[in-house]
């Protein structure tokens, strides 16, 4: 049975897809102005726009749905296998993180600071979707996301790689800033309200905190992404 093809709406997660040679595009509908907007890069594709009035992008998706007049229908990206993906930089694992708003969030993140790959279970985790592009803003294009089976052997493999494995724990000993931090490094980073598994945090080399001077000493699992890889990479 063939995998279903991604809907990409709105206007950055558009732009990128269409700015991406291994994207395969099927169909591109457009409101005039939407069109307009990125004319430049429907044109460098080769894609003539099907024009179409909003609401019919509302009736597809949702009122709810911000598509700012802009939908393609996509082939899914071929993603690599954790033995295909570079073996330096960051790598960030995710222990049953299933938001598809603070995943997409999380893509972002890690586009903005040049991360290796997104790791994740293939089960426990969200899946492709409208709404993962668009909380990823284009930034779905650019990561590669791995799922695995199981988060634990994908640990191990990274250790065989060289990498050093971090775990995000609020209660953790040891503060982020005093651990060695050099590259190849994996942060790993549980869902909210339950952090790390058991297993997880046994495999993991080390468990760090964000240190926070606040009243408040969590924070939303994309924020906490955010910070973190700017500790690592400062």
């Amino acid at each position: 049975m063939s995998e279903p093809n991604d809907l990409i709406y709105g206007v950055h997660p558009v732009a990128e897809a269409l700015k991406n040679p291994k994207r395969k595009i099927y169909s591109l509908k457009a409101s005039k102005n939407a069109a307009d907007r990125l004319a430049a890069e429907i044109a460098a594709r080769g894609l003539t726009p099907e024009i179409v009035h909003p609401n019919v992008l509302d009736r597809r998706l949702g009122e709810d749905a911000v598509h700012q007049g802009l939908l393609i229908e996509a082939k899914p990206l071929d993603q690599p296998r954790l033995d295909q993906i570079e073996k330096s930089g960051i790598v960030v694992l995710l222990d049953q993180v299933t938001d598809p708003h603070n995943v997409g969030a999380i893509i972002r993140t890690c586009a903005a600071f040049n991360v290796t790959a997104l790791v994740a279970t293939a089960r426990h985790s969200p899946e492709a979707s409208a709404v993962l592009f668009k909380s990823a803003s284009g930034a779905y294009e650019h990561v590669p996301f791995v799922k695995v089976t199981n988060l634990s052997r994908a640990m191990a493999e990274l250790k065989d790689y060289g990498f050093r494995i971090l775990g995000l724990d609020s209660d953790a000993p040891e503060d982020i800033a005093a651990v060695d931090r050099t590259p190849p490094v994996a942060i790993v980073l549980g869902a909210e309200g339950k952090g790390l598994r058991q297993l997880t945090r046994e495999s993991c080399d080390h468990l760090v905190r964000l240190d926070m001077n606040g009243p408040i000493r969590s924070l939303n699992v994309s924020n906490a992404c955010a910070v973190t890889l700017y500790a690592l990479t400062r």
